[in-house]
């Protein structure tokens, strides 16, 4: 009998779990939330700009050879797919209002999450190839009067940067949103357990 007392005792010894305060952590989803959708946000300006960049070098210089063309208009397609993807992501994180009904925002939330991680994967490597074989196109004229040397540290280089955005840069930034979005859907969790 003393032992089960002993066991009442410690059990009932044991710390509550804290409650989460509801503004304390409207407050920093709605943090988190800014600072995804801000990102998203000056990554569609910076992708407009190259869009048009690659816009008026597509239609106002002159190549003589079609080659730099439909490498130049690739790597154009490929950025619209990119910004329509952005803008996309930009409009589900901001369309909704979480202080309006949070259970419905915690769905979105999650549903973006799992929309986000399925298509980013297989996205960013058909985005990487693309960008590279129009990379690839454009350079046949652009260095065609180059010595060796330098089409040899164009293109090294070019391969070298892909090669580190794709298996050094890439894992680690959707590591770290992946890691906010799980956080955010912690915290609106919690605080619906806690109402439930």
């Amino acid at each position: 009998m003393k032992e089960f007392e002993h066991l009442m005792s410690v059990w009932q010894g044991q710390p509550k779990p804290d409650k989460l305060s509801v503004d304390e952590a409207l407050k920093q989803v709605k943090k988190g939330i800014r600072g995804l959708t801000s990102k998203l946000y000056w990554g569609i300006i910076a992708m407009i700009a190259l869009i048009v960049c690659a816009f008026i070098i597509t239609f106002f210089f002159s190549f003589r050879s079609p080659a730099t063309t439909i490498g130049i208009l690739i790597i154009l397609v490929t950025m619209l797919m990119y910004l329509s993807l952005m803008v996309r992501h930009y409009h589900i994180l901001n369309k909704h209002d979480l202080t309006q009904n949070p259970a419905e925002y915690l769905n979105t939330l999650k549903e973006y999450q799992k929309n986000r991680a399925k298509v980013t994967g297989w996205f960013y490597y058909i985005y990487m190839m693309l960008i590279s074989a129009g990379l690839a196109l454009y350079f046949v004229e652009v260095l065609d009067d180059a010595p060796l040397y330098f089409k040899l540290i164009t293109y090294g280089s070019t391969i070298i940067w892909f090669l580190f955005i794709t298996f050094y840069l890439k894992p680690r930034m959707f590591k770290t949103e992946e890691e906010k979005l799980e956080l955010m859907i912690d915290r609106l969790i919690r605080l619906q357990e806690q109402f439930d």
